[in-house]
């Protein structure tokens, strides 16, 4: 890995914590990840997860976050949610959060001006991680994002309990453990 110097002051979160943190310009810090928009880097004290609109700061075009569409007139499909959230990660590990079988449930229905309302269930590899609110905001807004979808929400739940066997195949492949 590559030392980078930041390039100025960022807002990051520490890993695996969840919580709010500052890098400071002229740090040295090495990128571990850099998947679905985001970067996880080591840095002073730990890992830390950089939004990609803070991806200047490392020294990387900025990745801004897709906007909220209008309504087309067609609901959305749960393919279209499912393919989004194969663009969420796990900061620590890199697999979507689909294919590491964190996703339990996706429930559409209709949403009160003629679109789409997305319900998801999903859970953490561990009850103790604190970036499940990183990872469901992650998710939600890139939900919100989907042509046709009015409302989103994201919750955390813990049964059942995650296990190594959900993993799907294209995860257990990534992870070199099949």
């Amino acid at each position: 890995m590559d030392s980078i110097t930041l390039k100025r002051d960022c807002d990051a979160v520490m890993i695996p914590a969840g919580t709010p943190a500052r890098l400071h310009e002229g740090t040295q810090v090495f990128i571990t990840q850099q998947l679905g928009g985001t970067y996880t880097v080591s840095g002073p004290g730990g890992l830390y997860r950089v939004a990609g609109h803070d991806a200047d700061a490392l020294g990387f075009e900025t990745v801004t976050a897709a906007a909220p569409r209008e309504f087309s007139g067609q609901p959305v499909m749960d393919e279209q949610v499912t393919e989004v959230l194969r663009t969420c990660y796990d900061p620590e590990i890199p697999v979507n959060i689909v294919d590491l079988g964190l996703v339990y449930d996706v429930q559409i229905a209709p949403g009160p001006q003629g679109g789409s309302a997305v319900h998801v269930q999903m859970t953490l590899t561990a009850p103790g991680c604190g970036m499940g609110g990183v990872i469901a905001e992650d998710a939600q807004q890139k939900i919100l994002a989907l042509d046709g979808v009015e409302e989103a929400t994201v919750v955390i739940v813990w049964e059942p309990a995650w296990h190594q066997s959900m993993i799907t195949e294209e995860g257990r492949k990534a992870l070199g453990i099949e």
